[in-house]
């Protein structure tokens, strides 16, 4: 990934007419970045965590979209270049669909089919929803793609065409029997509890043979599930939560350090101050002192 003003940026060619855009800033700080779209392109825009602001016409119309929610859009009128502000701690993913590789997807006869018919050729289409459980595995399995640099191409055109299905199925007309999907919706959500959980209980939180059996996963499903949904061990997502929750205490000015350590779960002073110091390269008096 190519850096973004303190964040990173990659843009994946699947094949052409298809692209997949990773935006990831993990600063505290927002991150701009610029992609040039002509009007040939439908964009689908999901934010993972966080929040992105998009902007259009040159700034003239703004759009925020929050942690959990999607947006489509496709105005065959003009090009739409992607102007857009990543807040801190966000993760963003857009896929981009030229209308011919959109057709191909749903029909073999893709060049004698009208997107839109003559009388709505010039309609623009813009289309908010959330990002259902299932939709999120795939997301995150994209954003977090750790295997091997020969199959990359391969493993994003898998998991673009299975996020553009899941997209577009329609839940109230999904043949249970026949979607392979519902099962790892069924495995996300228990991921997220088991997320909910630890953060609930963060001070003292279960082993991970208590949340296995607590949430109904078996323990390599928690194990490789936390890891592919949320980028991180479960032990490693909780250190993280922590850290930051301390330093947001730290930054109310309300309480002093050893009240801080023992609120997000440390019984002594030295161990919150070493792990504090591990994550921040600082302790938390000098982090006070530094503001």
């Amino acid at each position: 990934m190519e850096n973004i003003a303190k964040g990173a940026a990659e843009v994946t060619l699947i094949e052409d007419g298809f692209q997949v855009l990773r935006l990831k800033n993990d600063t505290d700080d927002s991150a701009h970045f610029h992609h040039d779209v002509d009007n040939s392109f439908i964009q689908f825009h999901f934010c993972l965590k966080g929040q992105v602001e998009l902007a259009f016409n040159e700034g003239g119309y703004k759009l925020n979209l929050s942690e959990q929610n999607s947006y489509l859009l496709y105005n065959p009128s003009r090009d739409l270049p992607i102007n857009l502000d990543l807040k801190g701690h966000t993760w963003f993913i857009c896929v981009l669909v030229s209308i011919k590789k959109f057709h191909s997807l749903f029909s073999p006869d893709a060049q004698q089919i009208s997107f839109l018919s003559a009388e709505n050729k010039d309609k623009k289409y813009y289309v908010d929803g959330s990002i259902s459980p299932s939709m999120a595995v795939a997301l995150h399995q994209l954003m977090n793609y750790n295997l091997n640099d020969a199959i990359k191409r391969l493993y994003f055109k898998g998991k673009s065409y299975e996020l553009m299905s899941l997209y577009f199925n329609s839940p109230e007309d999904a043949d249970v029997e026949a979607c392979p999907f519902l099962v790892d919706e069924e495995n996300m959500r228990k991921i997220k509890k088991a997320k909910e959980i630890i953060i609930e209980r963060m001070t003292s939180p279960p082993s991970l043979n208590e949340l296995s059996m607590e949430i109904g996963l078996s323990l390599k499903k928690l194990k490789e599930g936390f890891k592919e949904v949320y980028g991180d061990t479960v032990y490693g997502f909780l250190l993280d939560h922590k850290m930051n929750y301390a330093r947001q205490l730290l930054d109310s000015g309300q309480h002093n350090v050893n009240e801080v350590g023992l609120k997000v779960g440390y019984s002594t002073a030295s161990h919150f101050i070493s792990a504090f110091k591990k994550k921040y390269g600082t302790t938390p008096k000098r982090y006070l002192t530094g503001k």
